[in-house]
């Protein structure tokens, strides 16, 4: 016996509202990028607009990411389409209502760089748990979880991609004041690694990108983040201009590997040389360290 007629308008009153349809597919690839106002993150904005990429941009400071947006159009010589997003990505749920946003404004993301992330010059005895953790919320967990989240996607949706995590060259190794900073980018690369073996069958490449000091915001947020009276150990003022680099030429290497199967991008030769010595041979950087303790005694 058929159901009465108000019985059906009634189970469809209770039943939830379709969820809006996502956009239609964007003729570009879309890259997605975190921590986009300033440094690394900016300048991949730029890089990948230029390789043909249109971008959504995520970082705390709308204004700035405006700014991006219209320095990627320029270096791209088109009108990059770029969405922006002002979002913490520490915040519960910052992963699914980033890809969320890229879905509903393109349909489809094809690269996700997690680059937001910030150091802190502390030794491990003086850091507060809670420092330790706001640490690696933002370095590690939200990374590592917008990863995970944008993997999940595409293998649902049966697609292919490039997932990248902003680690650093000091995921291999650690200095003084420096370790739960090491600590979180050690995390980051390892996970990384272990994505990319597990999510390469499927056509997602995955990799860890390991600047070496960079001229970036970097250290100015290091520096607001010392004690009162406390001297800078690592001011990037003081570093030999050999040691440094502009983050330009990491986007460029970050660019040219997307789509490759690196499961590390490195930007020093050098460094990641020494890198590798210091993980075969410990006492090398005990001896580093000592010698460096000699010339310049820390003010603590």
């Amino acid at each position: 016996m058929a159901a009465p007629e108000h019985a059906s308008r009634q189970d469809a009153a209770d039943r939830p509202a379709a969820p809006a349809p996502a956009a239609p597919r964007h003729p570009r690839p879309v890259a997605v990028i975190t921590g986009a106002s300033a440094g690394i993150g900016a300048a991949t904005a730029v890089e990948l607009a230029r390789s043909g990429h249109d971008l959504l941009l995520v970082a705390r400071r709308r204004g700035r990411l405006a700014d991006v947006a219209a320095r990627a159009s320029d270096a791209a010589g088109r009108p990059v389409r770029a969405e922006l997003l002002q979002l913490d990505v520490a915040e519960p749920s910052s992963a699914a209502r980033i890809l969320d946003a890229a879905e509903h404004a393109f349909g489809r993301f094809d690269v996700v760089y997690a680059n937001a992330g910030y150091g802190m010059e502390r030794s491990m005895h003086a850091m507060g748990i809670g420092e330790l953790r706001a640490m690696f919320e933002t370095n590690f967990f939200s990374s590592v979880e917008l990863c995970n989240e944008a993997a999940r996607r595409l293998l649902a949706a049966r697609r292919t991609g490039h997932l990248v995590m902003c680690s650093s060259c000091v995921a291999k190794f650690t200095l003084p004041d420096f370790g739960a900073y090491s600590a979180s980018k050690a995390a980051q690369a390892h996970v990384a690694r272990a994505m990319a073996y597990e999510l390469r069958p499927h056509g997602i490449m995955v990799s860890s990108v390991h600047p070496v000091t960079t001229a970036t915001e970097f250290f100015d947020v290091v520096r607001d983040g010392l004690p009162a009276g406390a001297r800078q150990q690592y001011a990037i003022h003081d570093m030999s201009k050999f040691f440094v680099q502009r983050p330009e030429k990491v986007a460029r290497a970050i660019a040219r590997s997307i789509g490759k199967p690196r499961t590390e991008i490195w930007t020093s030769l050098p460094t990641r040389i020494a890198a590798g010595a210091i993980t075969a041979f410990p006492w090398l950087l005990d001896v580093a360290v000592a010698l460096s303790a000699r010339k310049q005694p820390r003010a603590r």
